[in-house]
This record gives structure tokens, C-alpha cells and sequence, in this order.
């Protein structure tokens, strides 16, 4: 047999496993026990900690109005093991945010303050009332859309795989310009399946946290990955100190790729993730121009294969978040940082609403 024609093969073999994987797990998301509504629920978040530090709710779908009285920009995540249920980024001091969660009976837990804080504690009952919900996508209508991103994502972490190990090597032999032009090229690969990388918190905080959510900022002993790369590289103009550092980079890339390969995407994460992903670079003025592009990348790939959902629920919905990608598209490829902050700022209104329309909130 062939080589050309044993790769067809396994490349066939690797694609019918994918939309059987995805299969099951449409089938399992689509008949999920219906849960009620339920009601906005206040929290207040400091530097140490929550307020209330232990939530009690129903199950079903939760807001909460989110409210920052520290003295620096905050997330506030909803977590399940290491798993991100939802999230809400860069909360500026004094101002309230607000989440929406669909919840499942259980115990989670909540961020409080920094990422280094004690986290607290969110236990979701069973609902009294259980009202009907929204009709969603069919079951042949999501599998193929779920199973091509599995395929992409699966690709980018592969890529990410072995755009690491010169990268590691560069820093660990001290060799600045070298460790310098292959850091991006590396974290453009991770910026892309953000939407779903999100969902696993820890190797998330691990590989692409941000300074400003630990205590100690750029000092502090959990502060690492590409973020802490990009500051000694770039700021500290030195590679010094950073081997730690790169290692610890190559070992939480390999298990990203193996919790990758194990994962069954849920469909309201596909959506939900590419919203999240476009709001934080809304909000972010310090975002590159490969990093912005990355977003905007990662978060078309999933509007396309909507697209076609999407379309018949909401075209004009669907019409101008396809305006809007492209648009930013075009600013970000003239690096016209000025330009792509209009479509950005209309995505990241947009996109939500289309998470609703499709019925997947």
C-alpha cells in the first residue's frame, strides 16, 4: 500500500472519529434536562477576596452583576474542576460588569481578587420551576460545524507544539534576537483556539495570564508563560532567569494538547468563547497587531462555520458580523490600529447576540 494512500486513509479514519466524537457530544448537550431562569445575583470582588465568598442559586440561567472595589483591573471566572464555565474579563476598578451563566446543579468555585487569592465558593441547587427553552440547532446541523473546529483547533495546538521547542531552546542557549522572533510566531497559535483554550483555567492562568491579575505583577512567582516571556524578552531586553521559565512553557503546552485531544467541544463555548475573546481585545489599547489578528482569526474561524446556522436565524445579524470581521481584517493588515477599533467594538456587541440567536445561551 502506498504512503499517499495510507495517509488518505488515516485522514479519513481521524475525520469520521472527529464527527462521532462530536456527534455524542451534541446528542448529550441537545437533551440536557431543561433548567429554569433565574434571577441577577450581586458580587463584590476586592483584592483578597468575595462578597459573599460562598453563593448559593438555582440552576438554570444565572446573571450576576459583578462589581470591582479594588484598586486594579480584575477577572471574575465561574470554574468547574480546572474548567472555565464563564468568565469576565478586565473589570476596571469601580465599575460593575455583568456575567450570564447556564448552570447545572453542583458545586463550583469563583475567583476572588487575584488569581493567587483563596477562591470562593458557588453551590447551584436544583431549580423549583422548570420552564421551556428556547428551541436550539439540530442535532445534523451542529455536528458538522463542531467537528471541522475540533479539526482546527486540534491543528493549531499541533502547530503550537512545534513552534515551542526552538523557542525553548533559544532562551535557554541566551540567545535574545533569536528567542525574540520566534516568541510570536509560537503564541499566535495559542491566540487562536483562545475561544476554547479559555475553558481549561489553570493552564490558561499557566500560559497566557496577565501581570496585572497576581499580586506581584511581573515579580510574582506566578506570573509565567508567553506574557512573561514577552516581558523578559522585550522589556527586560534579557533572557536571564528565563529558562524555568520556557520549561515550564514546553510542559503546559504538551498537556494543553492532551486535554485538546480528549475534549468534546460544547457548541455554546464555540460562540460564547469567540465573544469573549473579541470583547477582551475590544477593551485591551495595548494588544499587538499579530496578537489582535490572531483574535480576530480564531474568532472568524468559528463565525464561518455558523455561518450557515446563523444566516437563517439572524442574516442581518449574520450580515454584519461577517461586515465587521472583515473590516478589522483589513485595518489589522495595514496595522491600522486606529481603524480596527470601530469593527471591534461592533463584534463585540454583535457577537453575543449571537450566541442568543442560535440559541445556545
Amino acid at each position: 500500500m502506498s504512503l499517499q494512500r495510507t495517509t488518505r486513509i488515516g485522514l479519513g479514519v481521524v475525520a469520521v472519529l472527529a464527527v462521532a466524537v462530536a456527534g455524542l457530544g451534541v446528542y448529550a448537550y441537545l437533551h440536557r434536562a431543561p433548567r429554569p431562569a433565574a434571577g441577577g445575583t450581586a458580587v463584590t470582588i476586592t483584592a483578597k477576596t468575595c462578597e459573599p465568598n460562598a453563593l448559593t442559586v438555582e440552576a438554570g440561567r444565572v446573571t450576576f452583576q459583578v462589581l470591582n472595589q479594588s484598586d486594579r483591573a480584575l477577572e471574575w471566572e465561574i470554574l468547574q474542576g480546572v474548567m472555565v464555565v464563564e468568565e469576565r474579563e478586565n473589570i476596571a476598578p469601580g465599575f460593575t460588569q455583568s456575567l450570564t451563566a447556564r448552570l447545572e446543579p453542583g458545586t463550583y468555585q469563583i475567583t476572588c481578587g487575584l488569581l493567587s487569592n483563596p477562591r470562593g465558593t458557588l453551590t447551584v441547587t436544583a431549580a423549583k420551576n422548570a420552564p421551556a427553552e428556547p428551541l436550539r440547532p439540530s442535532l445534523i446541523d451542529l455536528i458538522g460545524p463542531i467537528a471541522e473546529y475540533k479539526v482546527y483547533v486540534t491543528t493549531e495546538t499541533a502547530d503550537l507544539a512545534a513552534a515551542t521547542p526552538p523557542l525553548v531552546a533559544a532562551v535557554k542557549a541566551g540567545d535574545l534576537t533569536q528567542a525574540r522572533a520566534l516568541l510570536g510566531p509560537a503564541w499566535v497559535h495559542y491566540q487562536r483556539i483562545k475561544p476554547i483554550a479559555d475553558l481549561f483555567g489553570d493552564l490558561d492562568t499557566a500560559l497566557d495570564g496577565r501581570a496585572d491579575y497576581f499580586e506581584k505583577k511581573e515579580q510574582d512567582p506566578g506570573f509565567t508563560g508567553f506574557r512573561r516571556l514577552q516581558y523578559g524578552l522585550f522589556t527586560e531586553n534579557s533572557t536571564e532567569g528565563l529558562g524555568p521559565v520556557a520549561d515550564k512553557l514546553a510542559a503546559d503546552v504538551q498537556a494543553l494538547q492532551a486535554r485538546i485531544a480528549d475534549l468534546s467541544i460544547p457548541p455554546d463555548k464555540m460562540a460564547g468563547g469567540a465573544a469573549a475573546v473579541i470583547a477582551r481585545l475590544a477593551a485591551d489599547s495595548n494588544a499587538d497587531t499579530a496578537g489582535a489578528q490572531a483574535d480576530v482569526e480564531g474568532a472568524a474561524k468559528i463565525v464561518g462555520l455558523l455561518r450557515p446556522l446563523s444566516q437563517k436565524a439572524d442574516k442581518a445579524l449574520s450580515d454584519r458580523i461577517d461586515g465587521d470581521l472583515t473590516a478589522a481584517g483589513l485595518a489589522l493588515s495595514k496595522d491600522d490600529r486606529a481603524g480596527m477599533q470601530a469593527p471591534v467594538a461592533s463584534l463585540a456587541d454583535a457577537l453575543p447576540k449571537l450566541r442568543t440567536t442560535l440559541g445556545l445561551d
